[in-house]
């Protein structure tokens, strides 16, 4: 089949998903905060000797309560030690790799020396914000990164600024930005040549690879262990492609949470996204016996459909990143199971009518039952949509148009629930031990 979209707007495509489908090892929110530090150390050209972290609300909540990979241990001033000490920038969201035991030691001496201190960054509205500045002497470095994980929009040494990007929309962001509907998305996955787009295989790759280790250790609640081990659950849910899809899909976010050093494909800065954009399509694609061409096809639409979701939802949001990453995987679902345009679209009204609201409290191990809900439902949607059975514009925030649809979830998501947020935020930084 020849592809409809043009070659100059499917390099452009394919460049969106090369930057936005990426390795990440641990949670991006304190990785990305232990890039941000390495950044700032490396231009202060020694290790520092006090460093000061500014972080936005959103970055703080996704921080607090994960585990840090190669650590055993759990939040921000671990990954701030290890950023300082072995961190390496060019690493991007694999940026602790070269961690070992000798350093967590390191690590743990420097927390207790008392000179780090992190923050919450006052009076910015930017969702992903975080700001290192580290000191030896009378010599100072800052690094700032805002808008995406791995986005520098800032660096300076003394009085010497070496980056500053910090215009809210650069022209190098316009002119990286691709308009997309789900008609395009789903043409490009459809029909762009097979060569083109094979290389998102890689994230079958290490998503199951991410899964399969989880199975043989014991990390976070266990859930994927539990559902494809226990007797009693297997009495309870069956041995099927349902039962395949939620043990995969939350055994690799039960070692991701849980910091395991294990390299996972993260989907628009999230590892948890990526991994529910991508093990419910491959579970079911081998379970069903889908060709190759078949399931690279529907991974693309997958992870496409929530690249294209988050372009208007944002990086960080009061919105569960598995209700965009999930909303993926049941349309290539639907695709694999032999549907069509309308049948995926279909699937996408399904999934919006249904988990809209589900609230972001954090990353951390329990993710592993979020991404379950997601992609249960996901299977679901995939299942009505190939019944011809769509929610209808009468239900709900659901429009005639599904490109509508998904603004109304965004918009409910990036600006509808703020107030959630700041309140989710302040019971998370507030509780009360009884």
């Amino acid at each position: 089949m020849e592809s409809i979209i043009a070659k100059p707007e499917r390099e452009q495509i394919i460049a969106l998903i090369k930057r936005e489908v990426v390795p990440a090892i641990g949670c991006t929110e304190p990785i990305a905060v232990a890039l941000c530090v390495a950044k700032a150390t490396e231009t202060l050209g020694c290790h520092p000797e006090n460093i000061k972290v500014f972080l936005s609300a959103n970055i703080l909540k996704n921080a607090m309560g994960v585990g840090i990979p190669g650590t055993d241990m759990i939040g921000l001033p671990i990954a701030v030690a290890l950023g300082a000490l072995i961190g390496k920038s060019e690493y991007q969201l694999e940026v602790l790799k070269d961690s070992n035991p000798e350093a967590v030691e390191a690590g743990k001496k420097m927390i207790e020396s008392q000179c780090i201190d992190i923050a919450l960054k006052e009076n910015i509205e930017e969702k992903l914000y975080i700001e290192a500045v580290c000191t030896h002497g009378n010599d100072s470095a800052t690094a700032i990164i805002s808008g995406g994980h791995t986005n520098f929009v800032y660096i300076s040494r003394n009085q010497d600024v070496l980056l500053d990007n910090r215009t809210p929309a650069s022209a190098e962001a316009q002119a990286a930005h691709v308009e997309l509907t789900l008609r395009k998305v789903f043409d490009f996955a459809t029909t762009a040549p097979l060569e083109e787009i094979e290389f998102i295989l890689e994230a079958r790759r290490l998503n199951k690879n991410a899964a399969e280790r989880s199975f043989q250790g014991k990390y976070g609640h266990e859930l994927g262990r539990m559902l494809r081990n226990s007797q009693t659950e297997r009495n309870i849910m069956g041995n099927n492609t349902f039962t395949h899809i939620l043990s995969y899909t939350s055994a690799a976010c039960d070692a991701r949470m849980a910091g395991a050093m294990i390299p996972v494909m993260s989907n628009s800065g999230s590892g948890n996204q990526g991994i529910a954009a991508t093990l419910p399509v491959v579970v079911y694609a081998e379970d069903n016996h889908n060709s190759e061409e078949e399931l690279t096809r529907a991974l693309i639409l997958s992870h496409l459909t929530a690249i294209y979701i988050k372009q208007s939802l944002g990086r960080l949001s009061a919105l569960c990143g598995c209700v965009v990453a999930a909303t993926g995987s049941s349309c290539g679902i639907t695709y694999l199971m032999g549907g069509g345009y309308q049948q995926v679209m279909y699937a996408v009204q399904n999934m919006i009518a249904t988990l809209t609201g589900m609230i972001c409290d954090g990353a951390k191990p329990s993710c592993a039952l979020k991404l379950t809900s997601g992609v249960s439902t996901a299977v679901m949607s995939a299942i009505m949509a190939m019944e011809q059975k769509c929610v209808t514009a009468v239900e709900g925030i659901i429009e005639e148009n599904v490109n509508q649809s998904i603004r109304n979830l965004t918009k409910i998501g990036s600006e509808g629930m703020n107030e959630t947020d700041k309140l989710v935020l302040d019971i998370m930084t507030h509780k009360h031990c009884d």
